[in-house]
């Protein structure tokens, strides 16, 4: 029998619930609303960099939202933590993904350095201000199913996909995470460039290869321009 006493002080999450192997991670694509403190925001996003979680803040172009805070760390609760927090200070979530990081079954032999990196990056990439995200499934279509393919062909393709994207080499930095069972789409694909012409080309390019032109859906687009959270908010914000 729990009491009282046993209780968590109110406001405290319960214990950390982390993936086994990997980071937790957290798109949300919030609108600026005219109660917007943005002080309050920032508040929410440093606190949660200061519990060891990577936040990066994007301003977004379009009708979609307004501003992208995607965040990652081992601790689900505290990407819940913030989410709350913004949400509190007049950022009101559209549009949210999540996901966990990951390292692709077709690639079990790279380089432990490479494995580190997809699993634990460090984001945002300098000299990348250009900022993408789009979700992503495998076609399951009559004449196209990807799951009925054998694990040699999966990976051939895989491979071709792989080294279009490599010839982005220096302008894109593509971190892609796993999200089956955890949201609507198979995975996320979070792009930072140089400028925003090699994003538009490389997502391009990216789809005339066999992976991607017989077996790939895509989602809604989010794009902007990645900046430090206040000068972030500070765009964004709702001028009265």
């Amino acid at each position: 029998m729990t009491t009282d006493a046993d209780a968590p002080p109110a406001g405290d999450p319960p214990g950390e619930l982390a993936p086994t192997v990997g980071w937790g991670v957290l798109h949300l694509f919030c609108r600026a609303t005219p109660s917007l403190d943005a002080g309050a925001a920032l508040v929410a996003v440093e606190k949660a960099v200061g519990q060891g979680n990577q936040v990066v803040s994007a301003a977004l172009l379009g009708h979609r939202a307004d501003l992208a805070l995607m965040a990652l760390g081992p601790d689900l609760w505290q990407l819940r933590q913030l989410q709350t927090a913004v949400r509190n200070a007049g950022l009101e979530p559209v549009g949210s993904f999540v996901s966990l990081t990951e390292i692709s079954e077709y690639a079990p032999g790279l380089p432990e350095e490479m494995k580190q990196s997809r699993l634990y990056p460090r984001l945002p990439p300098e000299g990348k201000p250009a900022f993408c995200f789009y979700p992503m499934s495998k076609r399951r279509a009559a004449d196209h199913n990807w799951y009925a393919l054998d694990y040699d062909e999966r990976k051939r393709l895989m491979m071709g996909h792989g080294a279009v994207g490599r010839t982005f080499h220096g302008r894109v930095l593509q971190l892609i995470t796993g999200s089956t069972g955890l949201d609507d789409w198979e995975w996320g694909v979070t792009l930072f460039g140089t400028s925003p012409s090699d994003l538009k080309e490389c997502v391009y390019q990216m789809r005339f290869d066999e992976a991607s032109a017989h077996y790939a859906e895509f989602g809604p687009f989010y794009a902007g321009m990645v900046a430090e959270p206040a000068e972030a908010l500070a765009r964004v914000a709702v001028t009265r």
